[in-house]
């Protein structure tokens, strides 16, 4: 197990999402395009797989870096606004209509949105946000790794998690349990990337992993309550489809004393224990800066697609004296904020 110790700080309460809001505004602008009144207003389709804290605080991030940069809302810019609400057949629609409306540009919002986009052959120029892995999606070419630029009219910003140190951390908070249940849809591929790093940490680990899959959120509740007579703690990956109805989860394991664990901060104050994992708002932030290039002219493909990489360890204790955990003390201390 790696040392506690070696778990990255950012700082307290909010910190990193504040301190990267105001370094990006220190960034000099670009010259702004078509800023004058009665020039272009650019529309920006935003597709969104489906409503949950993290993919809410994201779209919320994206629209705040685009303003950051001078292009905002009722004046030069025109968001058209949709969500598929877990079905991807619905995904696959939006990303039709955006495509034969002509769009400025698209914001996919998470991988199943994002393969929708590319499967319409669209040239309109893409920017992703809360894709865990968008070489294995099939959204940036092979020999584009992160940090580089795609050559393509596809940039964005993936929300990859520290998966291993993730699964490591949660169990320190509950060193006696030695069989872990998630839940997850094994239509999404950003689960797939999760589940198969998680299984390799729980061997390594020497806990049991019990998978639980799921085909829409209504069936997560049942998923959470099979799984509570045989496990001792939950941990979700960047699963849609789960993270859509995490409340459920929550409710089984506060009735059944089963430590519930997130990958995302926004999801904690929603019954998890804990989670070290990203800002989305920061994550859809930094994808509205690099949509603010592309309005601004500069081609998407010229405009590196990267991991989000500031992380913070968020704390909720309320939800620990509810599924009967008590957090170490270093844990505590280490953490960005804590709920109470």
């Amino acid at each position: 197990m790696t040392p506690f110790k070696n778990l990255p700080s950012h700082g307290r309460s909010g910190t990193p999402r504040r301190l990267f809001l105001g370094l990006m505004a220190a960034v000099a602008l670009l010259p702004a395009a078509s800023m004058a009144q009665g020039q272009k207003v650019f529309r920006v389709g935003v597709t969104q797989i489906v409503s949950h804290a993290a993919l809410d605080a994201d779209e919320k991030g994206f629209e705040v870096g685009l303003a950051s940069a001078g292009f905002k809302e009722g004046v030069n810019v025109m968001y058209l606004r949709r969500n598929a609400q877990g079905d991807l057949a619905a995904a696959d629609t939006i990303a039709r209509e955006f495509a034969s409306e002509r769009v400025d540009l698209i914001h996919a919002i998470a991988t199943p949105t994002a393969q929708a986009v590319m499967r319409t052959g669209t040239r309109i120029p893409v920017v992703f946000s809360s894709v865990t892995d968008p070489v294995l999606a099939d959204i940036v070419p092979s020999n584009s790794a992160a940090g580089q630029k795609t050559g393509t009219h596809v940039t964005g910003v993936s929300d990859l998690w520290p998966v291993r140190l993730q699964f490591e951390t949660y169990a320190r908070a509950v060193p006696r349990a030695k069989t872990w249940g998630t839940i997850y849809n094994p239509k999404e591929n950003n689960s797939l990337s999760h589940i198969q790093v998680m299984r390799e940490t729980a061997q390594n680990l020497g806990l049991t992993l019990v998978e639980a899959t799921v085909d829409s959120s209504e069936e997560v509740g049942s998923a959470a309550a099979w799984l509570a007579g045989k496990v001792q703690a939950i941990t979700v990956t960047s699963d849609n489809t789960t993270m859509a109805n995490l409340e459920a989860i929550a409710r089984v394991c506060d009735q059944h004393k089963i430590a519930l664990f997130a990958g995302d901060i926004d999801s904690v104050a929603r019954g998890a224990v804990m989670a070290y994992g990203p800002d989305y708002f920061l994550v859809g932030y930094s994808a509205g800066r690099k949509a603010a290039l592309v309005l601004k002219g500069i081609r998407p493909g010229d405009v590196p697609w990267g991991p989000v990489e500031i992380f913070s360890l968020v704390i909720n204790t309320r939800a620990a004296r509810a599924q009967g955990v008590t957090i170490p003390p270093e844990l505590i201390a280490r953490a960005d904020k804590v709920l109470n």
